[in-house]
């Protein structure tokens, strides 16, 4: 029998499906029967419980187990005839008028879009390229050497500048109260280096132990204490002692102390390199792929699933409070966040994922098994035994389906690449890491 879909619309359809209630009668019948056999009730033996009173029991849930399965089976055997593919789960209401001995319900649902794709030979393309130099590797090694700094204190007549560790006492007052987070003792910052607001860092630079001073601070507007966040307040800073920072010489000593095979300069140098060259690989790989999925999109057309987008928001949502519970948040599971927030970034990914699914498909651009295992043992590369990451990224599936997904989307920029309109542009080390 031909199954009849009606279009209410654009993506959204509608099917009648008709069940016998003999069918559903006899399925009843069939289950009451099993549970007869293992039920335990009160004044009788397991087993012989008489019919009746298990029908009387456990009818409702069992006929409504019944037709639950029922609708589904149906509902699937129609959207199969029909050749549809389903977004999300229909809704389902019992429908009036039915024929005698028969049940009807409407399935009202959703099917994935037709996704088209135009001639990506008109999408501009910005590509990135970045090379690793000397002095990005020297701003590796004086990080290296910051992270192994010692302190001494300095002497009472010298003042603090820039890269010495100072403590100090400090209250705040807006209005003349003092406010949650603003007072503190003994608390110890590095002057320069961005860790305090530059007012305070501003006022502490230039002071001796022993001295005092009181400065205005203005809070930014985006401060993350949204109590604070766009005022005023008024500091009374005391700096209790002061430290300079002594830093390793970049020797022998320092680069076994690294972990450097050889022990020599020029190995740690080279093996900086090399780590910088493997990061500067995957971030323009990930800015690239970023500007060719963009383009990508741009020249897609295509209808959006409203359960798919709703589902994408859930997630998101999901993702965010476990996001907050992780930072501590009390009660984040319960956290009022407004869920269209997460809406334009919701239909984002769906479309994106809609459109490179159909690019996939019509393009043949699946990961292969080489290109798997390539991948792993360019990730297992940088440790200290690549044999046992590449077993640990094959032992589970789930983890190899990750791989499988970069894989996939690299494949996918690719062929966006070589379609679309190029155009190269060399960018800094520091700005690609984003420090510019």
């Amino acid at each position: 029998m031909a199954v009849t879909v009606e279009t209410l619309e654009k993506l959204e359809r509608k099917i009648t499906l008709s069940l016998p209630l003999a069918a559903i009668q006899t399925e009843v019948d069939s289950r009451l029967k099993k549970v007869a056999r293992t039920v335990k009730m009160d004044g009788f033996r397991p087993g012989k419980v008489p019919m009746n009173v298990v029908a009387q029991r456990y009818g409702y849930s069992v006929q409504y187990e019944v037709l639950n399965d029922k609708v589904g089976e149906a509902f699937a055997q129609a959207v199969n005839e029909a050749g549809l593919r389903v977004a999300g789960q229909p809704r389902i209401s019992e429908k009036e008028g039915a024929a005698e001995g028969e049940a009807q319900f409407d399935a009202i649902f959703e099917v994935f879009p037709e996704v088209k794709i135009g001639d990506l030979a008109g999408a501009a393309v910005e590509k990135l390229t970045a090379e690793v130099n000397d002095e990005a590797i020297d701003k590796t090694v004086d990080i290296l050497r910051k992270q192994r700094r010692t302190f001494a204190q300095r002497p009472a007549a010298e003042a603090a500048v820039d890269g010495d560790r100072v403590t100090v006492d400090f209250e705040g007052k807006i209005d003349g109260e003092t406010f949650a987070g603003g007072k503190a003792e003994d608390f110890q910052f590095l002057v320069g280096e961005g860790q305090m607001l530059k007012e305070f860092e501003d006022a502490v630079r230039g002071m001796k132990a022993g001295e005092s001073k009181t400065f205005p601070l203005a809070f930014p507007e985006d401060y993350h204490g949204k109590d604070v966040a766009g005022k005023t307040a008024d500091f009374l800073v005391t700096v209790k002692k002061i430290e300079s920072a002594n830093l390793p010489e970049v020797n022998e000593a320092f680069v076994k102390s690294l972990g450097i095979a050889d022990g020599t300069v020029d190995g740690l140098r080279g093996d900086i390199k090399k780590n910088l060259e493997r990061e500067v690989k995957f971030r323009v790989q990930a800015r690239n792929k970023q500007a060719a999925m963009d383009a990508l999109v741009s020249v897609a057309e295509l209808e959006l699933p409203k359960a798919s987008v709703q589902a994408e928001v859930g997630r998101l949502l999901e993702g965010a409070r476990a996001d907050l519970q992780q930072r501590g948040i009390k009660d984040a599971a319960n956290a009022e966040i407004p869920e269209d927030i997460f809406l334009p970034q919701a239909e984002r990914r769906v479309r994106l994922g809609l459109v490179v699914a159909e690019l996939v498909k019509t393009n043949k651009l699946e990961a292969t098994p080489e290109q798997l295992k390539a991948h792993v043992d360019e990730l297992a590369a940088s440790y200290e035994k690549p044999e046992d990451v590449v077993r640990w990224y094959f032992g589970d599936r789930q983890r190899l389906a990750e791989v499988e997904a970069v894989v996939l989307e690299n494949n996918v920029t690719e062929f966006v690449l070589g379609k679309a309109k190029v155009s190269d542009k060399a960018v800094s080390f520091d700005e690609l890491m984003g420090q510019a």
